[in-house]
């Protein structure tokens, strides 16, 4: 990676968002078992390796 390189979203706060059984949501501590298990059988995607054209 070059110096003026940056990693995308690097130095950007953002507060994480899910849609869940069609309920968009900040936190998981009020899902049932179901919400929760459809959650953790989801697949995880990563930013890694992805730099900004910027």
């Amino acid at each position: 990676m070059k110096n003026d390189e940056k990693k995308v979203g690097e130095g950007i706060k953002f507060e994480r968002i899910r849609r869940i059984t069609g309920y968009l949501v900040g936190t998981t501590d009020r899902f049932n078992n179901a919400k929760r298990a459809e959650e953790k059988d989801r697949v995880k995607h990563s930013t890694n390796g992805l730099v900004s054209s910027k």
